[in-house]
């Protein structure tokens, strides 16, 4: 697939098949992440794979997240609250669940060059994700449950929790991706 082609239809997914994605195919995900721009060359980004039990382990936490938090049902409304914890509960069934990290840094400078760079190796997992057939979403996660994805995953101290991509082969009725705004630009001579 074109790079031009990959970027035009890489889309959230959010509804994946149980289909396990071959041990090649993550290999070449994490590959693309490590291919990405950073910061004086840093490499910042550790990636946690998760299969199997700890990636249904990494289900229950990031459900327990969302059931008591006042503001998320005011961001997504009461009548999305369900739903959205039976998504977090199950990650859209995704067989595959990335989380990236970051080393804490107090300096403000310093760790928004690392957030970039963590941004820029995201975005290779998912355009990667695009051509190898796969469907990926970036998400968030609760601050609540940071300590206990942290102790499931066995992530040290000295690191930060900056994303989780949830990966697998998309359900067969995926959406169309979104329109992209096309005024995004200013010219300048």
């Amino acid at each position: 697939m074109d790079l031009f082609e990959a970027i035009e239809q890489r889309h959230s997914v959010r509804a994946f098949k149980p289909d396990p994605v071959p041990r090649e195919m993550i290999e070449r995900l994490i590959a693309a992440a490590a291919a990405a721009p950073s910061a004086m060359n840093e490499q910042p980004w550790r990636f946690y794979v998760t299969t199997g039990e700890t990636r249904t382990r990494v289900g229950e936490i990031m459900a327990r997240g969302t059931t008591h938090l006042e503001e998320f049902i005011d961001v997504i409304g009461p009548e999305h609250h369900a739903k959205a914890v039976e998504w977090y509960s199950e990650l859209g069934h995704a067989p595959v669940v990335i989380v990236c990290t970051m080393p804490r840094v107090d300096d403000e400078f310093w760790r928004l060059n690392k957030h970039l760079s963590i941004g820029a190796a995201i975005e290779n997992i998912l355009l990667a994700a695009t051509a190898l057939g796969l469907g990926a979403c970036n998400i968030t996660f609760s601050f609540y449950v940071r300590d206990e994805l942290f102790e499931a995953l066995g992530v040290p101290e000295d690191r930060t929790m900056v994303a989780i991509i949830a990966v697998g082969y998309a359900e067969d009725e995926q959406p169309a991706p979104p329109s992209r705004e096309a005024d995004v630009a200013v010219y300048l001579d």
